[in-house]
């Protein structure tokens, strides 16, 4: 294969030729933080304490001062890699990693992320990366110029995505608090006095039936045209669902227990992701652990969709207790509901609307900001394109 001017081919692929391949141990030094089981943790404190698990509370203590980047040593973030600055505490489930002489910290973390270290981990049950042989690790890294413009470029992309995130938050926290004010009367709407009436939502619909699940082992009975939805295709989906992981063919739909639901069918989860709640967007079955609810003239079902999911940390405290949480069709018809009329909740259900519209505008702003950082740091970072000193950075 063909090596472009100024590359190298060299064990760690091919890279500029004014960069060097060096063990990780040459550019920072690494060490476990210290044990945790005295630490007093408290919300109240102002120090941060990471741990394997990530930010695990605030302590009135820490062991660290300055710039570094923390790896997951055990536990659920095994691995994983982050930059943090100021006074913090480390416990032994994490690594604190130092910067040498003059090499940038920040773009330190960033190859740290692209290494993907969890491949090294020494455990399958539980999770552990061995120090010694992360440091052994080798990695092609450039000049300290070209270190510290390659960091100032992705770190600007993750000021983009910072504030895209608290943005996102403060518009989640405006649908919240909306749709209190809202689905509860608390705030009515300009041209509406009506006083709203407590109603049965058996009452209030046509249909309510669950689904069923098809014989699993039998593989004619999946690969159809017919979309079935599970729990988690409601969890990834959100309000409205048309596509399915899973979806059933004639014979596997003729051979459950399944419904056939129309668009507009509210689907409510009774197991597992207790009260999760979405829209069909096109007709579809589902498995026995959602209910369909088709609603009646006086009720809409964007209105029922807002109600439940505003009501879900109280639906999930009513769950029948046994191998897991659960509700039952005649529960879900005795909830009680206030009810306005159909026209102030068709109101209603639009300025919710909006506000999803929002988010989702703003979510899907930020994944097309993270891709390209991703590529970004594929490009920079493995040296396929090069930045263009300025004096400033050369400074």
């Amino acid at each position: 294969m063909e090596i472009n001017q100024g590359y190298n081919r060299t064990e760690v692929g091919t890279i500029p030729k004014d960069w060097k391949v060096i063990n990780l141990n040459s550019v920072c030094s690494m060490k476990s933080g210290i044990g945790i089981t005295s630490l007093k943790i408290d919300n109240f404190s102002q120090y941060p304490c990471y741990g394997g698990n990530g930010l695990r509370g605030y302590t009135k203590n820490f062991t660290h001062e300055g710039k570094f980047a923390l790896i997951g040593r055990q536990g659920a973030l095994c691995g994983n890699v982050v930059y943090v600055q100021g006074k913090f505490f480390a416990s032994e489930h994490a690594i604190v990693v130092t910067p040498r002489l003059s090499n940038n910290i920040l773009f330190l973390t960033y190859i740290l992320k692209s290494m993907n270290l969890n491949q090294y981990s020494e455990s399958s049950a539980q999770p552990g990366l061995s120090i010694s042989k992360i440091l052994r690790l080798k990695l092609a890294i450039p000049t300290e110029p070209e270190q510290n413009a390659i960091a100032k470029v992705i770190s600007d992309v993750d000021y983009l995505l910072e504030k895209l995130d608290q943005l996102i938050v403060k518009k989640q926290n405006l649908k919240q608090a909306t749709m209190h004010q809202l689905l509860t009367g608390t705030i009515r709407l300009p041209g509406f006095a009506d006083v709203w009436e407590l109603k049965r939502l058996g009452d209030l619909v046509t249909k309510i039936n669950s689904g069923g699940t098809p014989t699993t082992s039998i593989e004619s009975y999946y690969g159809g045209s017919i979309p079935w939805v599970s729990i988690s295709d409601m969890t990834k989906a959100g309000k409205i669902i048309t596509n399915t992981e899973r979806n059933l063919t004639l014979s596997g739909f003729s051979n459950c227990s399944a419904k056939m639901y129309q668009p507009g069918t509210v689907l409510y989860a009774m197991y597992a992701s207790l009260g999760e709640c979405s829209i069909a967007g096109v007709q579809l079955c589902s498995s026995q652990a959602i209910l369909g609810i088709s609603c009646g003239p006086n009720l809409s079902n964007e209105f029922l969709y807002y109600y439940l999911n505003y009501q879900k940390s109280y639906v999930k405290s009513l769950g029948q207790q046994g191998t897991q949480s659960n509700l039952n069709k005649g529960m879900v018809e005795n909830f009680k509901l206030r009810l306005p009329s159909i026209s102030e909740q068709i109101i209603i259900t639009k300025i919710l609307s909006d506000i999803d519209i929002e988010l989702t505008i703003l979510e899907s702003r930020r994944q097309k900001i993270l891709n390209l950082k991703n590529a970004i740091m594929f490009e920079l970072l493995k040296g396929k394109t090069r930045l263009k000193m300025s004096d400033k950075l050369n400074a």
